[in-house]
C-alpha cells in the first residue's frame, strides 16, 4: 500500500508533518503503508512558516497510489486555481480507497470535485466559506468521515484524523500501537480563555 502526501507552496507545516509523523509510524510498528511525499513538480517547496521540503515524488513520477491526502494552508488559495494540482488530485483521488483533507485542504478536495454532495469540515476560521460553496454539509468535529473521504479542522487536528483513519483500516490495536510509540495524548489543558471568548471558536475547542 501506498499513500500520497500532497505539498504545495505555502502549505502548513503540522497539516501534513502530523499525519506524515502517524502513517510513518504505522508503517514502523504495525506494518502500515508506504509514504510519499507529493508535489507538482521536483526540487524544494517552501512551506507556510518557511520550512523547506524537497518531495520524494513530483506528479508525473507518481507511482499509483492507494490513498491520498492533501493538507491546508495559505497555499490553497492560490492552488484551487492550480489546474494541473487539481487534475492530479482529481484523477489520482478517484482511484484511492480514500482520501484525507486536513484544514483548508477541503477545498482543493471541492475544486477537484471530491466533495460535492459530502459531509465535512475544516479549520474554523473558513467554516463559513465552506458553507458557502453550497454543496457541502458542514460538521463542526475535529474531523469527519464520509463513505471514503476524510477531512479534519485546522492543523493539529490532521494528527487525529490520521489515528482515526488508522484504526478503520488497521483496526484499534494498530492505531493503539501508533498513539502509544508517539506518546499522542493530547492534555486536555485549555489555556487562556480565547477558545472560550473568540466568536468563531467551534463547539470542540470550548472549555467544558
Amino acid at each position: 500500500m501506498t499513500i500520497g502526501i500532497l505539498i504545495f507552496p505555502q502549505v502548513e507545516e503540522l497539516d501534513f508533518i502530523g499525519p506524515w509523523e502517524m502513517l510513518t509510524m504505522w508503517n514502523l510498528v504495525a506494518g502500515g503503508p508506504k509514504c510519499l511525499v507529493v508535489a507538482e513538480s521536483p526540487g524544494p517547496v517552501t512551506c507556510a512558516k518557511g520550512l523547506s521540503v524537497n518531495p520524494h515524488v513530483s506528479f508525473q513520477d507518481c507511482p499509483e497510489l492507494d490513498y491520498l491526502l492533501v493538507p491546508g494552508g495559505q497555499g490553497t488559495r492560490t492552488e484551487v486555481r492550480n489546474t494541473n494540482l487539481l487534475d492530479f488530485v482529481a484523477k489520482r483521488g478517484s482511484k484511492c480507497k480514500a482520501v484525507l483533507s486536513v484544514c483548508t485542504g477541503a477545498f482543493v478536495l471541492h475544486a477537484a470535485g471530491l466533495l460535492a454532495g459530502r459531509k465535512a469540515t475544516t479549520h474554523w476560521g473558513s467554516l463559513d466559506r465552506l458553507r458557502a460553496l453550497g454543496d457541502v454539509t458542514v460538521i463542526e468535529e475535529r474531523f469527519v468521515q464520509d463513505e471514503n473521504v476524510w477531512s479534519s479542522a485546522g492543523v493539529s487536528a490532521g494528527i487525529d484524523l490520521t489515528l482515526a483513519f488508522i484504526a478503520s483500516v488497521a483496526g484499534d490495536e494498530a492505531a493503539g500501537e501508533v498513539q502509544f510509540a508517539s506518546e499522542y495524548y493530547p492534555s486536555s489543558r485549555r489555556y487562556g480563555s480565547h477558545h472560550d471568548t473568540h466568536p468563531s471558536a467551534p463547539a470542540y475547542a470550548r472549555d467544558a
